[in-house]
Formats: C-alpha cells, structure tokens, sequence
C-alpha cells in the first residue's frame, strides 16, 4: 500500500518573513503538517486491517479519521506552493487569465480581496479560506472550508487556500486575524494560483454535468 510522505517546502522556513516568521513555519511544517500525514496513513493501515479480518465495526470512525487527516496533508500540500517570498514571486496581484477571471466573477481584485478576507477572518473556529474553481457552473467561487474537510461543495477544485488554523498565525499576530490575513497578500504566489487555475479548468473542459 502507497503511503503519503511530507513534502519538502519551496523554500526555506524564514523565507516568508516578516509575514511569517520561520518559527512558525518549522513547526507548521514539521509538526502539524507532519501529523497529518502520519493520520492518514495510519487511517489507511487501519483500514485495511478491518478489511482483512472482517472486523469493520470502526469503519465509521476511520473513515472519519481519513477524512480529517488526509484533509489536512492535501490542504496543507496546496498552501505551501501558494505562497513564495515577497519580491521573489510572492505578493503583488495576479495577472493574465487568472486576473481576468477574478475581476469577471468578483468584480475586480480588491473587491475579490474584501470577500475573501471576510471569508477568512469570519470562520467560526478552526478551518481555510479557500478560491477554487467550479467546474458545474465553470466559475471561480470562495468558501469556508471547516476544520480540514468540511463546508465545500463536492467536486470543487482549490486553486488558492489560506489556513485560518490559529497554529498558523498566533504566534506573530496572537488574536488578530485580520492582521494575518493582510500580511498574506504580500506572499501570494499568483503564479502558481494562475497554473492550478489552468489546470482546474483543463481537467474539467469538457466534463458532463448539469448546470
């Protein structure tokens, strides 16, 4: 059976500073990225255990502990490659078909931001403000994606995700969100939100569904 590994980050750890210190990075990356990793495959092995012995009372709670975990690995995998250090591909705003599309479906750049800092800033506990694609009514949509895995549509595509988890910001900013959440667009890496657009897109032309 395949197991999930940590991927390495694209940077180093202090390269996101001052908008995200490298003490945070290092632990977000090593420690809490790290465990969800270590729950998914741990899930899986489980799984395949209750399969084997025909033991499946704990389907229920391993399927949820899958969900949770392995949430957490691929949310955290797209996080990473969404940010770049600022002046090095990271901040300013977006351009070509990804700057087009923004300003056709949230009016413009600034007014895609406000949405997506209320979106951010207003989950209710732990959870990501996430930009992604929708491939039934082809448009860019943003949600509030609960915990790891709850709160988004199915079938929905993330091309942009910003951890709301207070693991990733209390350290420098403690309860301020907003303050976190602004320091963000300096490390934006539209480039690579540009190329999971494209693909989105690409991976979805042509596909049958209602609308």
């Amino acid at each position: 059976m395949a197991k999930y590994t940590l991927p390495d980050l694209p940077y180093d750890f202090a390269a996101l500073e001052p908008h995200i210190s490298g003490k945070i990075m290092e632990l977000h990356h090593d420690k809490h990225h790290q465990a969800y990793v270590t729950g998914a495959n741990t899930a899986l092995e489980q799984l395949a255990e209750a399969r084997e012995s025909g033991n499946l009372a704990n389907v229920n709670k391993l399927e949820k502990d899958l969900a949770f975990n392995l949430g957490g690995h691929v949310n955290h995998s797209i996080f990473w490659t969404n940010l770049a250090p600022a002046g090095d591909g990271g901040g300013g705003e977006p351009e070509g078909e990804l700057r087009a599309a923004i300003d056709e479906f949230f009016g413009g750049f600034d007014t895609f931001k406000a949405h997506f800092t209320a979106a951010a800033t207003g989950i209710q506990g732990s959870g990501w403000a996430v930009l992604s694609w929708d491939p039934i009514g082809e448009q860019l949509i943003i949600q509030q994606l609960f915990d790891q895995q709850s709160n988004t549509a199915q079938g929905t595509i993330p091309v942009f995700q910003l951890d709301m988890w207070e693991h990733a910001f209390y350290l420098d900013y403690l309860n301020v969100k907003a303050d976190y959440v602004s320091a963000a667009w300096n490390i934006a890496n539209w480039q690579n939100v540009a190329q999971r657009l494209d693909a989105a897109r690409e991976k979805t032309a042509g596909l049958l569904v209602l609308s």
